[in-house]
């Protein structure tokens, strides 16, 4: 006679409620005094739970840090975007969805992306390792919107497919929307504007 593991749906569904209270109140605490100023035990008298359960259900500070960037790295958004740009045959649609792309999920997770990581960087070695992956998939994408552009036989004359990354990068990376938006407060539809608009000079033949 073999066991079977009972698996409660009240109890996952208990689980997964004190994660997200735990991580809702590492949010909270984090965006009003900075990572360095919280404590586990703050985090866990504002999430109503013991110090225990927030190392049980998430873990120490650095994983609830990373816990907390991971929507933001792995948003669908990315994926569907990707589809449209690769979908597309006008070199400007390119560039444009990919401005309207990274402007979405930046704006998605603003508080946290500018509020946090860039305003006042936590420092943690673990946290950092995600920073770069998220970093390296950022790249990534980027690579993809540039063989997009060299398929459609759309690139300037004087940029070859690696500056074209490299430019694609300059002009729709994260600190493109940290200048504009965080330390020159555009609001988002005329930075995305004016980034696609740029990019597309940059970038492409002229038509």
């Amino acid at each position: 006679m073999t066991s079977r593991k009972y698996n409660s749906p009240r109890r996952t569904n208990s689980a997964a409620a004190t994660r997200d209270a735990i991580l809702s109140s590492a949010h909270t605490l984090f965006m009003a005094r900075g990572y360095a100023g919280v404590t586990i035990g703050e985090i866990a008298e504002a999430g109503k739970v013991a110090v225990p359960t927030v190392y049980s259900s998430v873990g120490n500070k650095p994983k609830i840090l990373t816990a907390l960037l991971e929507p933001a790295l792995t948003d669908p958004a990315i994926a569907d975007n990707l589809a449209a740009v690769e979908a597309s045959d006008d070199p400007c649609t390119v560039v444009e969805l990919t401005a309207e792309g990274t402007r979405l999920t930046h704006e998605r997770h603003w508080e946290l992306v500018y509020g946090l990581f860039y305003r006042n960087p936590p420092g943690e070695p673990a946290v950092q390792a995600v920073l770069d992956r998220g970093a390296d998939d950022y790249v990534q994408a980027l690579t993809r919107v540039a063989n997009r552009l060299v398929a459609l036989d759309a690139l300037r004359a004087d940029v070859s497919p690696e500056e074209a990354i490299d430019l694609l990068l300059f002009y729709l990376g994260p600190h493109a929307w940290i200048t504009l938006v965080g330390e020159r407060a555009w609001p988002f539809d005329r930075a995305q504007a004016w980034i696609a608009h740029s990019a597309c000079q940059a970038l492409l033949k002229e038509s």
